[in-house]
């Protein structure tokens, strides 16, 4: 492509310092990688220190979605001594990692910063305020609607049955918590997409062009990251295809005002 190929071109440009200071050796990328990971740790930690004490409330706020369902017999049961007590503690861990998300992807793109120009830098912010929006609308979204198809579809699966669903807290946990975590990953595609293009790196033509590993991709990703059940898988593969094209599109705006490489 054209503008792949000014990009290398400006790169064989840069002056001896700048091109000495991107070559880092190896074993400094791991240090530099291990640095970015242990404060997205640490923020993680700080986050649950706080949120474990909120626990029960945020329990409460989960299961809501499901319990509002006048489905006969309906209840959340535990079957281990210590299930109630580790059910409050991966709750005050997923809270943990939505809270300390917005570190998470500052953390990120100061790891990749030393490889880009300087007026690349300067969206660090508008990515990671972008990021964390955009994941929890996609948290919201498989809250707000994603619950409400899902578990009317398989607790109506119960009553064809004529069965009582009792449902272990664990169990749900689990499940509610990879397809939250999965559609807040999900919806960072557009904002991936619109930054990537932004450098320089992608354009809208190339991801037309890949459309078809696309699906393949979306399809095992929604296997992986989804409960091993079916229509949880394609729950999230439709709206992983939509955000594909809306991908398409913030990769278009991307490139509609490129920045100027040549200074």
């Amino acid at each position: 492509m054209a503008d792949t190929e000014s990009r290398i071109g400006v790169k064989k440009k840069r002056g001896k310092g700048q091109a000495d200071e991107a070559r880092m050796p190896f074993t400094a990328h791991l240090e530099e990688l291990r640095s970015r990971l242990i404060k997205s740790v640490l923020a993680v930690i700080a986050a649950f220190a706080v949120c474990f004490a909120f626990s029960e409330t945020l329990f409460a706020l989960l299961t809501a979605p499901l319990l509002r369902f006048q489905t006969p017999g309906l209840a959340l049961i535990g079957t281990g001594v210590a299930e109630a007590f580790l059910t409050k503690m991966k709750v005050g861990f997923i809270a943990a990692i939505i809270v300390a998300f917005p570190v998470i992807l500052w953390q990120g793109w100061q790891f990749i910063a030393p490889g880009l120009y300087e007026h690349e830098k300067y969206y660090a912010r508008f990515f990671v305020v972008c990021g964390t929006l955009f994941f929890l609308l996609g948290a919201w979204f498989c809250y707000a609607a994603i619950f409400q198809v899902g578990y009317s579809f398989f607790l109506r699966r119960y009553e064809a049955l004529g069965v009582q669903p009792a449902i272990r807290i664990s169990e749900y946990l689990s499940f509610a918590a990879k397809l939250l975590l999965a559609f807040g990953i999900a919806f960072e595609l557009p904002v991936a997409a619109y930054f990537l293009a932004r450098v320089g790196l992608i354009d809208h033509r190339f991801l037309i062009r890949q459309f078809r590993y696309a699906i393949l991709l979306i399809l095992v990703v929604a296997a992986v990251l989804t409960p091993p059940d079916i229509f949880s898988q394609i729950l999230l593969a439709i709206p992983l295809t939509v955000l594909y094209g809306i991908s398409i599109g913030a990769a278009y705006l991307g490139r509609q005002k490129p920045v100027n490489s040549q200074s």
